[in-house]
């Protein structure tokens, strides 16, 4: 399985809520304090919402997430033999998850990141929720 995800600064992260749930028909799969993810069905999407007042309706960053780690590591090789540099994270706490991954950026500065989800973590990882448009829990 494999689907798109998108990261989206919110200002409110409980109106946030409110409003994907009534749009995507679902409630959030997980929510911890500045931090919600819905696994959407249909469209296939995990939606993450990180509150970042002051930057709402800005994105974060994108990704897609993946079955394993022996597809990260397939898309590490893939993505290194097409020339594009990679950042890897093996085993690292983000999102209040343990996951591996790897992130490219776009052409537009835009942060890509293909990752799976090893088990879940009480804490958000990096340093501290993201102050700021960018994602604290990837490479900057």
């Amino acid at each position: 399985m494999s689907r798109a995800q998108l990261a989206l600064n919110v200002d409110d992260l409980d109106a946030s809520i409110a409003f994907y749930t009534k749009l995507f028909g679902t409630g959030p799969a997980k929510v911890k304090p500045g931090y919600a993810n819905f696994a959407v069905a249909d469209p296939a999407l995990k939606l993450v919402l990180i509150e970042n007042p002051g930057h709402g309706g800005t994105l974060n960053h994108l990704g897609v997430e993946v079955a394993s780690s022996e597809t990260v590591h397939a898309e590490i090789a893939r993505l290194t033999d097409a020339g594009m540099f990679t950042e890897e994270e093996i085993g690292t706490t983000c999102c209040f998850a343990t996951q591996d991954k790897v992130w490219v950026t776009g052409p537009g500065g835009e942060r890509w990141e293909v990752y799976t989800i090893l088990a879940d973590a009480e804490t958000f990882g990096g340093e501290q929720l993201a102050t700021t448009a960018a994602c604290d829990c990837g490479p900057q």
